[in-house]
């Protein structure tokens, strides 16, 4: 009898990294997949992105909705909360062998509290990262302490979790799986993402993806202004993808609403995985807070101007200059960053230090292996 493994996944650029572990999974012989939708995946304010899922071959196996359209601190709160009770509905109902979570939202938060109350086993992709990403960081490590198996990016993240009381055996250092598909797979032409897109690749391109911080919500409308006052500034053509579900989000989209005006800026509430990564292989830089500039973006040696505190801490490549949301700050890291000659060679030559592509099948066949005993489920701190 094959193993169930629920992977649970709310957003679209965590399901662009856990896109290589899913089609592992599918073909292993011994591993049956059970695929969760919750999240921002049900929103049609944010691109109702389940249709992505769908589109790439993949049966949705339970649909949960848990996103309350607000943006507020309470509202995401109270999606915490519905997001156990429809999780754990969930897993009474499909009976799950083990269950798959990546990350540190409140997606990934909820379904591991959920499995690990009910006795299954929960195996936790990219724990130990660190950051200031508001309560990204609180989440993050409390997923480690609810699951009992743990696949971090970096030997930096495994021995963070060592750190936290974790067993050794438990700690399985994999990589990311979100290089697997920009190692591994085809993307689509410049000529042709750029039709798509209405894009001029006669100037460069800049890409931005900016979240809220959820320990800075009212400050999060004017540090997305301060970020477009810069991209208007520089006048190139620019990709502006929607920032997340998180409190203060809707306020940032406003913001951008404003500035979308712009013939130059595109804006897109969400991007299918191949045509986010087929962009970020065209652009010339790419701007915001998103972990995506830290871990994606060296494999392709593309600049990444990174903004504020979300990402603070975290490993990284020389691709990456950090600035604090100031208008003024960002137009001059931008310029460097697009011209600065001796940045842009070390930028090119840059090593990632999330892996080698090779995560998605390292997971995979830990997940086919790891015997599911007493001794997994029962938890106890190593200090």
């Amino acid at each position: 009898m094959k193993r169930k493994v629920a992977v649970v996944t709310g957003t679209r650029a965590e399901y662009g990294a856990l896109y290589p572990v899913l089609k592992a999974i599918e073909q292993h012989p011994k591993l049956q997949l059970l695929l969760i939708a919750t999240g921002m995946h049900l929103s049609h304010e944010f691109g109702y992105t389940v249709r992505e899922l769908e589109k790439d071959g993949f049966h949705i196996d339970a649909r949960v909705d848990m996103l309350l359209s607000n943006d507020t601190l309470l509202a995401m709160s109270k999606s915490i909360g519905i997001g156990i009770m429809g999780l754990a509905q969930t897993w009474e109902q499909i009976q799950p062998d083990v269950i798959v979570v990546l990350g540190d939202r409140v997606e990934p938060l909820a379904a591991a509290i959920a499995g690990s109350y009910m006795n299954i086993p929960v195996a936790h992709i990219h724990g130990g990262d660190t950051g200031k990403g508001g309560l990204d960081e609180s989440a993050r490590h409390a997923i480690t302490k609810f699951a009992h198996i743990h696949f971090p990016a970096t030997k930096e993240s495994a021995e963070r979790i060592i750190g936290m009381g974790e067993d050794r055996w438990r700690v399985h250092t994999v990589g990311s799986p979100a290089l697997d598909a920009i190692l591994n797979e085809p993307l689509l032409p410049p000529k042709i993402i750029a039709k798509k897109l209405g894009l001029d690749l006669s100037r460069p391109v800049i890409l931005v993806v900016q979240h809220p911080v959820t320990t800075q919500v009212e400050e999060a409308p004017e540090q997305m202004r301060e970020t477009l006052e810069a991209i208007v500034e520089i006048g190139y053509p620019t990709v502006l993808i929607y920032p997340n579900s998180d409190a203060g989000g809707r306020r940032m989209i406003g913001i951008i609403k404003e500035y979308d005006k712009h013939p130059f800026i595109k804006t897109f509430k969400s991007l299918p995985r191949k045509e986010y990564l087929s962009i970020m292989k065209i652009s010339s830089v790419m701007v915001g807070n998103s972990s995506s500039g830290i871990i994606d973006a060296p494999s392709f040696g593309l600049p990444v101007v990174n903004v504020g505190i979300r990402q603070e801490g975290r490993e990284r490549g020389k691709n990456v200059i950090d600035v604090a949301h100031k208008e003024s700050d960002i137009a001059r890291a931008l310029k460097r960053a697009l011209s600065d000659k001796k940045f842009l060679r070390e930028v090119k030559k840059c090593e990632n230090p999330y892996g080698d592509g090779r995560a998605g099948p390292r997971i995979v066949e830990a997940l086919s292996q790891i015997a599911i005993t007493p001794r997994l489920l029962q938890k106890k701190s190593t200090y």
